[in-house]
Order: C-alpha cells, then sequence, then structure tokens
C-alpha cells in the first residue's frame, strides 16, 4: 500500500535519495541538456538579492520562494501549479537542481520548466522536452506511477535554481496537503486555493501555528508563511512526516461533509470500506485450502494460527499497482490464485480465510513508523502500509497473544501483520506498537493507538561462563536466546545465508564492538526457522590480552560484551525533537568470570542504577569465591521520550556507560 495523494513535497523528499541513479540514467540515455540561454521569470528575478533567513550556516540550500496553486473546477478536476527558486549554498546542495514530478492515468503533467540563475553570467533554461519520464525505483513489479525529471544545468553553490510545473489530476479523495518545511529553511511560502462558487474548505495546521488566509477573489484564498527553519535529521527521531509544519486542507461541494469521505476518520473508514467491498468473498478454492489446513487443528487458536502461518509464508510480496490500486486490493480469490500480493491483498487473504471458519477481522491502515500520523491530525492519506485487528472469543487468554486491545464495541481484538514473515502469530514488531492506525470496520473508521506490548517479550537473555589465565586471556562459551524483535533482526539477516561462515557475523560484530582482539572457537544457531520459538546462539571464543596489566595488578572489565550506552546526545548543539525506541525492551547479561590461581579480587565497581519512567538500567559485580559475577539489566518502558526528558536521558546514557567501562582489580594473593 502506498500513500498516492499528491504530496509533492514529500515525494520531493524521497527524490533527493534517487538523484544519483536518475542522473547516470540521464547520461547513459544522453537526455541531460545542454545548458541554452534564455531570461529567467521576473518571479525568480525578484527573490534573486533576498536576504537568506537565520541559521542556513550548516544547510545545503535554501529555499527563497516556493508557491502553490490549487484550482478545484470540480470532483473529478483539480489543477495544481507549483513554482520554487532554491539558492544553492553548498556542493552537497546541487541534488535540488534536478527536479520530479509524479504522474500516473489520473494524473497528468501539462507544463514543466527550469532555470538557473548564476552568480556570473547569463541565465540557463530548460524545458519540458530536455525531460526524461521514467518509473522511479520501488517494492511494485507493476505501477502506473511515473517520474518526469528535469535536470537543471549548473546546480552550483551561489547559483540560484527554480523551476515552474503544471499537473491535472482526477483525485481520489477530495483533500490537499501544503508542506511548506522541509530539510532546507525557507524564506518564504505561499498557498492558494480556487474553489468552485458553493464549495468551501477546511484546513488543518500541524506543527505550526494557524496562520489566517485571505481572500483574493470570489472564494479564493491566499496563505502566506515565511522564516521556516529547516528540519535537521537526527538519530531516533520520528519521521518528517509527523514533524514538517504542513496544512491539510478539504474541499467540500455544496451539500455538506457527507460529500467528502476525508471530513473525519469514519468518513475515511466508510471510504475505504466501499474500496474493499466484495473484494474479501472466498472462493471454492480458498474454501478447499482453509478446510485443508485446519483440519488436524483442535482450537480457533491453532486454526488462526495455520491460515497466518500461510498468508506470511506461502504468498510472496509482489506490489502490482494501477490507480486507485494503490489502495485497492485485488480480490482474495485473485491473490490466492496467484499466491502473491502486497500488504492489503495479504490482509485482504488472511481477512477471507478467517471468514472462512468463522472469525471476524478488520482492515487496519497505518504507517510503518510511529510518529507519522498522530491523534491531532485529521483524517488524511499519511499512510503506507496495511495489517489486521483480528476479532477474539474464547483465546483473549492465551499468553501467546500479547499485541491485543480491548475495544469498546468489537471486543478483545488482536494486530496482525500478515506482510510481516517473521513476526510470530499474536505478536506485532516495535515500530508498529503505540503506534496509530486507522481501524476500518463495516460501519465506519476510527484512528486508535496500537497495543505496546511487555517489554519481556522483546528481549536477549546472555549468560556466559567464563575463565581468566594469569597471561591476561578470557576464554569460555556464551549462551545468547533472542525472542521478539531481537530474534526477528537475526532471522532477516541470516535467513539467506547460506555460508557457514558468513552466519557468525553477526557475533563477529557484537564481539569486535566489545573486544580489541577475539577468536571465535565454535559457534551454534538454534531455532533459525521456528519463528514461534526463541531464536539462539551459543558460541566459545578466546580474547588475548583481555585483562590489562598495572604493576603487579590485573585490571577486568566484568561486563564482557554488549553495548547499551548510546552517545546520540553528546553533541554540541540541543536536540531538536523527541527520541523513538524501535520497540519496548528486556535484555539481561549474566557473566561469570573465574579468576586465575594466585589471585584474589582487591576491588569491584560500583552498582550502576538508573531508572526513570522511560527506562530503566541495573547492574552490580559480585564476588563468589574465585569467581567475579556480573549481572545486569537494561528495560525500555516507553517508546518515546519528549524533549522535556533529554537531560535524563542523557545522564542515563552516561551511567551505562561508566559502568561498561569500569574494572575490576586483582592482586596476587598473600603467601
Amino acid at each position: 500500500m502506498k500513500d498516492r495523494s499528491s504530496c509533492r513535497q514529500l515525494r520531493q523528499l524521497r527524490a533527493i535519495d534517487l538523484l544519483p541513479l536518475l542522473v547516470v540514467v540521464g547520461l547513459w540515455l544522453g537526455v541531460i541538456p545542454q545548458a541554452l540561454a534564455e531570461e529567467a521569470p521576473a518571479w525568480m528575478h525578484a527573490v534573486v538579492n533576498a536576504p537568506l533567513p537565520e541559521h542556513t550556516e550548516k544547510t545545503e540550500a535554501v529555499v527563497l520562494y516556493s508557491a502553490t496553486n490549487v484550482t478545484v473546477s470540480s470532483a473529478d478536476k483539480i489543477r495544481t501549479q507549483v513554482r520554487e527558486a532554491i539558492k544553492i549554498l553548498r556542493p552537497e546542495g546541487r541534488s535540488r537542481g534536478t527536479v520530479w514530478v509524479f504522474l500516473n492515468s489520473h494524473r497528468k503533467v501539462k507544463s514543466l520548466h527550469g532555470w538557473c540563475i548564476p552568480a556570473q553570467g547569463k541565465d540557463y533554461e530548460v524545458k519540458d522536452k530536455d525531460s526524461i519520464e521514467t518509473s522511479p525505483p520501488g517494492a511494485e513489479l507493476i505501477q502506473d506511477v511515473k517520474a518526469r525529471i528535469l535536470h537543471i544545468p549548473a546546480p552550483d553553490p551561489g547559483n540560484i535554481v527554480g523551476y515552474e510545473y503544471e499537473v491535472e489530476e482526477e483525485p481520489f479523495f477530495l483533500q490537499d496537503t501544503w508542506g511548506f518545511q522541509s530539510g532546507d529553511p525557507v524564506r518564504e511560502s505561499h498557498y492558494s486555493l480556487q474553489l468552485p462558487s458553493g464549495w468551501e474548505y477546511k484546513s488543518t495546521w500541524l506543527n505550526h501555528p494557524e496562520v489566517k488566509p485571505t481572500q483574493a477573489g470570489s472564494n479564493q484564498w491566499q496563505w502566506e508563511v515565511s522564516d521556516v527553519p529547516w528540519l535537521r535529521r537526527e538519530p531516533d527521531m520520528p519521521p518528517f512526516q509527523g514533524l514538517r509544519g504542513q496544512m491539510i486542507v478539504s474541499f467540500f461541494p455544496p451539500g455538506g461533509l457527507a460529500l467528502n469521505a476525508f471530513a473525519n476518520w469514519d468518513g475515511m473508514g466508510k471510504w475505504y470500506w466501499n474500496l474493499v467491498n466484495g473484494r474479501v468473498e472466498a472462493s471454492p478454492q480458498i474454501n478447499q485450502e482453509v478446510a485443508t489446513l485446519t483440519a488436524s487443528k483442535a482450537t480457533s487458536l491453532q486454526k488462526m494460527q495455520a491460515l497466518a502461518a500461510f498468508v506470511q509464508r506461502e504468498v510472496r510480496y509482489v506490489a502490482i499497482e494501477l490507480g486507485i490500486g494503490g489502495w485497492q486490493p485485488h480480490p482474495a480469490a485473485a491473490v490466492f490464485s496467484n499466491r502473491y500480493g502486497d500488504c492489503k491483498d495479504k490482509a485482504t487473504l488472511l481477512l477471507s480465510m478467517l471468514r472462512s471458519i468463522g472469525i471476524d477481522s478488520y482492515y487496519v491502515v497505518i504507517y510503518t513508523e510511529r510518529g507519522a500520523v498522530t491523534p491531532d491530525m485529521p483524517a488524511h492519506s499519511g499512510f503506507n502500509h496495511m495489517i489486521l485487528a483480528i476479532r477474539l472469543s474464547d483465546n483473549g487468554g492465551d499468553p501467546s497473544l500479547v499485541a491485543t486491545l480491548q475495544h469498546p464495541k468489537l471486543g478483545t481484538i488482536l494486530f496482525f501483520d500478515p506482510t510481516d514473515p517473521i513476526t510470530p502469530f499474536g505478536q506485532i514488531r516495535g515500530p508498529l506498537q503505540a503506534n496509530y492506525g486507522l481501524l476500518v470496520t463495516p460501519n465506519g473508521g476510527e484512528l486508535i493507538e496500537l497495543p505496546q506490548q511487555a517489554s519481556v517479550t522483546n528481549s536477549i537473555e546472555r549468560v556466559a561462563k567464563l575463565i581468566l589465565d594469569t597471561t591476561g586471556t578470557l576464554k569460555g562459551e556464551v549462551s545468547e536466546t533472542r525472542i521478539g524483535d531481537r530474534a526477528s533482526s537475526e532471522r532477516y539477516r541470516l535467513l539467506t545465508v547460506t555460508n557457514n561462515l558468513d552466519r557468525i557475523k553477526p557475533i563477529e560484530a557484537l564481539l569486535s564492538n566489545s573486544l580489541s582482539n577475539f577468536q571465535i572457537t565454535h559457534a551454534n544457531m538454534l531455532n533459525l526457522q521456528q519463528t514461534d520459538r526463541s531464536f539462539g546462539w551459543q558460541y566459545t571464543f578466546e580474547s588475548k590480552e583481555y585483562a590489562k596489566t598495572a604493576g603487579d595488578l590485573l585490571l577486568v572489565r566484568p561486563r564482557v560484551v554488549g553495548n547499551k550506552g548510546l552517545n546520540i546526545l553528546e553533541t554540541k548543539e540541543p536536540r531538536k525533537f523527541p527520541v523513538e525506541f524501535e520497540g519496548p525492551v528486556h535484555d539481561t547479561d549474566t557473566f561469570d568470570i573465574t579468576i586465575p590461581d594466585g589471585y584474589v579480587v582487591d576491588d569491584v565497581p560500583p552498582p550502576a542504577d538508573a531508572d526513570y519512567t522511560f527506562a530503566s538500567y541495573h547492574a552490580k559485580t559480585e564476588v563468589q569465591g574465585n569467581v567475579i559475577h556480573y549481572s545486569r539489566t537494561f528495560e525500555v518502558k516507553e517508546l518515546s521520550v519528549p524533549l522535556s526528558k533529554m537531560d535524563d536521558l542523557k545522564k542515563f546514557y552516561r551511567i551505562i556507560a561508566g559502568d561498561e567501562r569500569n574494572a575490576a582489580v586483582l592482586k596476587a594473593a598473600a603467601k
């Protein structure tokens, strides 16, 4: 499933990442044009000497002027004209000289021009005929989305590039998004809306104070923002879609809210249910397969597990999206017959199969990253994925079913992602937890928050029995058990790996981050294919000079492997955005180090205790005879850490880093 709305700015952000590939394609085809000497339009020259916004000293480019003019002619025809002038500040900003305009069978490009105003010399112009048209890279096997790409000459530092294009589309829904904030600062941005007589609009502002429009004519409205700061990328930040300043505007023909499906979440749900109506009907072949898969299963839970496993593993992920196919699934019968489909197709097939055994389920439209859709947003098309909510009856108390929610009308519902081939039935991966999705039922839609699973459902339990000799060499055995996303991440990485040497690379990566030198002497992997069981490693290693000498003392770090401390907040600039953890976590480490004969423990590190609302860390080192016993727990309890708690998060990571560096002191025993 893909957001097929005309959100131009979001698509331009995505296009930047694809620039190198398309430039190569353009050179290969010989279609990147030579510079043509033409005068740039007056609207570009008007901003040539405009002062730059504040805080551009580290940015690659700055948007001097942007204008989006939307003309709604009818419910079936909308014209949009976009103009933008960008000053390139640094060599990395040259990508702004490549313009992407997306089109499909419902969206036509009427015109496309580009210009460059160099710091010295004549202007350059490129026209529609100089552009190339191609299918953008993506996961879709077949799609009707194309990209018209125009390369503007000389997008060099100090120069100004600009473009203008116009598109005409038959919209799937009467809504538009003006995303005026991006990775570049914006000096001024304009949006105008022309509606037919009798039409109305509703605007909602996100991540920016509301700006009142001015009326420019009969049912014509204009908005303007200025000095919009850029969004600086930070580690573990929410997705841009949930952070950027934007205005979502919905259009209403005469007759009121009922004529715009996206007036609210309930209406959007009804709109989507109408799209899928009739496509979930089971064919005789589906019913026969369901009977075969469930014949030997005694309980409803076992039957659901069998059907879910079939859709997860026997239906390949292949996306074919034409027109409304970006939203509308293929019929369940076709998905079953072809044995392929995208997320909404796989959800539709499983919904159909569950219905065959008398179990109701419902679509949940969602974004694959937490924070892109929030409860203060209006109904809009900001989703890119589809999962299911399965209505439970007598299985609600089964301990394997943890991704559940008590709904006031539907009772206990279980969330499940049929597209995810690794996460077992009963769970959802971390980025979907505490995320917001649109629950679609025959009665309408509802924005709901998905459950956050207990931290113990996603963990690493690592136990090591190790021996230290008098030369400082440490060796021994490590047993590691993983469940939840901690297991899924390893399985994703290893399922297609056949070389045994490559299969131990995750262990090598773990040890290399903790040990200056090491040798893996044996390794064994457990339950790679059995996704309903914990994944495991058992390995032995040897690390020479692990203990460091200091005179007649040996310094031994009790925390042998595994790093929990992060330095993402150790920056000169203050954090701008919240920190998003991927999911809840509960990890434990237990390391027993037998010290060499002739030595005693003279000193051990102090305990480390850090307990905050969002996470906790507890570690201690004890001496039990001739064994140094180190144990610790690391838990993530809240998935979003707001800016108000950044100082606490920084302290938290510093406490962990200090504990991970600490050493025990060994000295020769008295004779």
